[in-house]
């Protein structure tokens, strides 16, 4: 029998059903996996007790042989990112203040994950709640690139990341505000899917309406794997009011086939820098899409994107000040943050009600923009990060191509586009550079057009063999 850490969710949901594979089996080859490979990578945190795991393992084996199957991952491992709470295991979202919570509560996608059947080993790293594409906190310490331990794995989904790189889950779950299901997918060679916003609901807090820029979202090492945890994470919840109905997404064979046009972002017309090799790499994949029938030309948005970027800063910054004021108000608790957050605070709370009208009427202008682009293209594509994966030993890039980064997120300023206007995007893998860094793109579709962008992106991974490359660290455990 196949290693079934080997296997992606999809077909080892197909065997733990059939009972081809057992439950029980499956959770012994992950956990011996884990054991092995994560102290080098350190993507996976709060791990349950391997007496507890199994235990509930051989539950869903009886439930099986009884003829009761909870849902599409009944026994399937898998692992939370640690900015969603699942009741009895700690939730610290990277943060010390957090270093011993336990909630008594599951998020909602966390609800659809156990109803699901799967079972919750534990949680992935993050960056300190979530600020910054690097994900390092003082509770855990740093997560390491599978391809190269000496590197960043991204963020803030860089556990994730690193877990499916690794093969230490065939699925994860992540989320995105500022492209944390994007960077990591390209600095770890494998998918994140940002989808429509709204179509997974979440926990809101304390405010459930004004911040509409951060979406929960699935990643995998396929796109039929990613669509099998969308299904399950998607659909209207009443306790989130922008969440929506939505049907199964299907990936459609017929409509990639026809092909259709492809806008090139790029740099977006000299205005962002990139470490060199990156636009080259990203090139190189639209000669596939060309190859499979699309049609590719240069696009360039009719918008100043400094003032996107202000935009992105200043709604960035208001959210975080009134969502982190009564901890930066506290003496005993500031010193708890840590520099990006008190940046983005500070700048929060200078901030008048008149910026955040004009943010919003520019995110507006850029959502009509986008809409003016899909006019002329059926798809539009752009990088997924602006550089390799970096020293793991650096909170974040300086500088690119010799450009100063002026804020600790200026560096990854690519994927601010789809996620201020609410767009579907697939993060997909373009290869990697000469030092054996993976690298990939945004294939962004128009609103609501989730199925559509997966259809594409899976025709472009039957046409690659990027998903199949497995990092040394992790292939040496295979064998």
């Amino acid at each position: 029998m196949t290693d079934p850490t080997r296997l992606g969710a999809a077909a080892l949901s197909v065997s733990l059903r059939s009972g081809a594979l057992s439950a029980e089996g499956v959770m012994r080859d992950y956990l011996a996996r884990i054991e092995r490979l994560n102290p080098r990578i350190n993507a996976l945190i709060s791990l349950r007790s391997n007496e507890e795991l199994l235990a509930e393992a051989r539950l869903l084996d009886r439930e099986r042989a009884a003829g009761t199957i909870r849902g599409a991952l009944h026994g399937v491992p898998i692992a939370i990112k640690d900015l969603s709470e699942a009741k009895g295991i700690r939730c610290t979202y990277g943060s010390p203040l957090y270093r011993d919570f336990v909630p008594d509560f599951d998020d909602i996608q966390v609800e659809r994950i156990r109803a699901a059947g799967a079972i919750v080993i534990g949680k992935t790293n993050t960056p300190e709640w979530g600020f910054g594409s690097h994900s390092y906190n003082p509770v855990f310490g740093v997560t390491r690139n599978p391809y190269d331990p000496a590197q960043s794995a991204g963020g803030s989904s860089g556990g994730a990341g690193a877990a499916l790189a690794a093969r230490l889950v065939p699925v994860a779950d992540g989320s995105d505000m500022m492209g944390s299901l994007r960077n990591p997918a390209a600095f770890n060679n494998v998918i994140g899917f940002r989808p429509s916003f709204g179509r997974i609901p979440a926990l809101p807090g304390r405010d459930a309406y004004l911040n509409q820029l951060a979406t929960l979202g699935p990643m995998g090492r396929s796109v039929e794997d990613v669509v099998l945890l969308l299904n399950i994470q998607s659909g209207f919840d009443p306790r989130d009011p922008s969440s929506f109905e939505s049907g199964p997404v299907t990936i459609d064979p017929d409509l990639a086939r026809k092909g259709g046009r492809i806008g090139w972002l790029g740099d977006f017309s000299g205005y962002l820098p990139f470490e060199p090799g990156v636009l080259a790499l990203n090139e190189k994949a639209l000669g596939i899409f060309e190859a499979m029938g699309f049609s590719v030309e240069a696009a360039a948005p009719a918008f100043d994107m400094e003032r996107l970027w202000w935009a992105w800063t200043t709604l960035r910054s208001v959210f975080t000040a009134g969502s982190m004021r009564d901890t930066y108000e506290d003496p005993a608790r500031r010193g708890s943050l840590k520099p990006e957050i008190l940046y983005e605070v500070r700048n929060g709370l200078r901030a008048s009600s008149a910026d955040v009208f004009e943010a919003s009427a520019i995110r507006t202008a850029w959502y009509q923009a986008m809409l003016k682009l899909f006019e002329r293209f059926d798809y539009l594509i752009a990088p997924a990060a602006q550089v390799f994966p970096f020293d793991a030993d650096i909170p974040w890039p300086r500088e690119i191509a010799g450009r100063h980064m002026d804020t600790y997120h200026r560096w990854m300023e690519v994927v601010i586009g789809p996620s201020m206007a609410g767009l579907p995007v697939a993060a997909l893998p373009a290869g990697f550079s000469e030092g054996g860094l993976p690298n990939g793109f945004q294939l962004i579709g128009p609103p609501r057009a989730d199925a559509r962008v997966l259809s594409v992106a899976a025709f472009y991974e039957a046409a690659t063999d990027w998903l199949d490359r497995v990092p040394s660290l992790a292939q040496d455990a295979l064998e």
